[in-house]
C-alpha cells in the first residue's frame, strides 16, 4: 500500500509524524509531501527535528500569500505529483489551506488513477462560516473517501451532514499520539528555566487568529487582558509572526513590557512550557487538547470552538464573548482556581497514544 501523507503548516506535523512512522514500521511505502505553507525554521524545520520528521519527499515551496494564492498554489504543484507516484491514498490533516487543496486535486484525479483521500480529524465543527478553517473543514470531509475522527462527538456532526456511516471511523487524537512520545524529552528540557520561571507559578499565551489579531482593536483588547494577567502571574508569550507584525504595525511593542515575549518555539520546548503552566490562554484548536491530555487549565479566546470535548470533559473553558479584557482576566483567575488534573484523567476516549496505529488498520481495511 502506498499512502501520500500531505503536511502544510505547524499543526499538521504532530498529526502526520506517528503515522508516517506507523507506516514504514508496517512495511508501507510513505511518501511525505511538505507544501512549506509554513515555511522558515521556527514554523517548520523545528518541528521536524524535534517530532523525529524525516526529510520529505516532495516540497512544494507554497510560502505565504492570500488563502486563494496558497490553495491554487499548491493545487497547481501538488497534481503533477499524484499522477506520478499513483498512492492508493493521499491523507491529509487538519483545515489549513493544503488540506483543502490536497483533497481537492485528489478527488478530481480519483477517476483517472483510483486514489482515495483519507481526512484526519474529520468532522470537527465550530459551525462559525466566518473561520476559513471551517470551509476548509467541511469541504474536505465532503471529498473524503474515509473520514479519521478524533473524537466521537464529529460523528453526529458528520452524520448530520448526510455523510455515510461506512466512510467514518474513530480513531482518537493524532496530536496525544505524538505529545505522549515526546513528553519524557520536554520533561527533560525544563524550559521554564531558560525564562527564570518557576514550574506551575506562570502562564503561557499564544496568540495568532485573524479574528483576534487582525483587527487592531480586537488585537488591543487581547494584549490588554494578557497585560492584566501578568500583573497577577508572569505570563510568556511566543509570538506567531502574524501577531508579530500586527503588534508592530499597532505600535503596541513598547505598552507589552509586563509580558515575557519570545519567538515562536519547537515543538519540544513548547510543550515543556505547557505541561509546567499553571494556566494556558489561547486561540489555538491544538493546545486545547494538549492542555486537556495534560491536566492543565486552559482559557480559549474564540467564541466557538471546533473542539467542545475540551469544554465538556476536558481543561478548556470559553472567554466570555466578545472578548474584553476585563472578561480574559476572569477567566484566568477561574482556571487558575481550579488547578491541574492529573495527567490523562481528563482526557476523551482514544485519547491514548495509540492513534495512528487505528489510523493505519483503516487505511489497510
Amino acid at each position: 500500500m502506498k499512502v501520500m501523507l500531505v503536511a502544510g503548516a505547524r499543526p499538521n506535523f504532530m498529526k502526520i509524524a506517528p503515522v508516517l512512522r506507523q507506516l514504514e514500521r508496517a512495511g508501507h511505502t510513505a511518501v511525505l509531501v511538505h507544501t512549506e505553507q509554513h515555511y522558515d525554521e521556527q514554523m517548520s524545520g523545528a518541528f521536524f527535528n524535534d517530532l523525529w520528521i524525516r526529510e520529505p519527499d516532495h516540497c512544494l515551496g507554497v510560502g505565504s500569500g492570500s488563502h486563494a494564492q496558497q490553495t491554487a498554489r499548491v493545487m497547481e504543484r501538488f497534481e503533477p505529483i499524484v499522477e506520478s507516484e499513483q498512492p492508493d491514498w493521499v491523507l491529509v490533516p487538519g483545515d489549513v489551506n493544503s488540506t483543502l487543496a490536497a483533497a481537492l486535486v485528489t478527488a478530481k484525479l480519483r477517476p483517472l488513477i483510483g486514489c482515495r483521500l483519507a481526512h484526519l480529524e474529520a468532522g470537527l465543527r465550530s459551525f462559525d462560516w466566518r473561520m476559513p478553517e471551517e470551509l476548509n473543514r467541511v469541504l474536505t470531509d465532503r471529498c473524503a473517501d474515509l473520514l479519521l475522527t478524533p473524537s466521537r462527538d464529529a460523528h453526529g456532526n458528520l452524520e448530520r451532514e448526510g455523510i455515510p456511516a461506512e466512510r467514518v471511523v474513530f480513531v482518537g487524537n493524532l496530536m496525544v499520539d505524538s505529545l505522549l512520545e515526546r513528553l519524557p524529552a520536554a520533561r527533560a528540557r525544563n524550559a521554564a528555566a531558560a525564562f527564570d520561571l518557576v514550574p506551575g507559578h506562570y502562564a503561557v499565551a499564544t496568540l495568532h487568529r485573524p479574528s483576534n489579531v487582525d483587527d487592531e482593536r480586537a488585537l488591543r483588547t487581547c494584549m490588554a487582558g494578557l497585560g492584566a494577567v501578568a500583573e497577577e502571574l508572569p505570563l510568556l508569550l511566543p509570538v506567531h509572526p502574524r501577531t508579530g507584525q500586527q503588534i508592530a504595525a499597532a505600535g503596541l511593542a513598547a505598552e507589552l513590557g509586563c509580558l515575557h515575549l519570545t519567538p515562536p518555539l519547537g515543538y519540544v520546548d513548547m510543550l515543556s512550557l505547557v505541561d509546567g503552566a499553571a494556566v494556558v490562554i489561547t486561540d489555538s484548536g491544538g493546545l486545547q487538547e494538549e492542555t486537556t491530555a495534560l491536566g492543565v487549565p486552559c482559557v480559549t479566546l474564540r467564541e466557538q470552538t471546533e473542539r467542545p470535548i475540551t469544554v465538556t470533559m476536558g481543561t478548556n473553558r470559553l472567554a466570555p464573548w466578545p472578548l474584553t479584557a476585563a472578561g480574559i482576566l476572569a477567566s484566568f483567575r477561574a482556571a487558575r482556581s481550579e488547578g491541574r488534573s492529573p495527567p490523562g484523567s481528563r482526557s476523551p476516549e482514544g485519547w491514548d497514544g495509540h492513534s495512528a496505529a487505528r489510523v493505519v488498520a483503516a487505511l489497510e481495511n
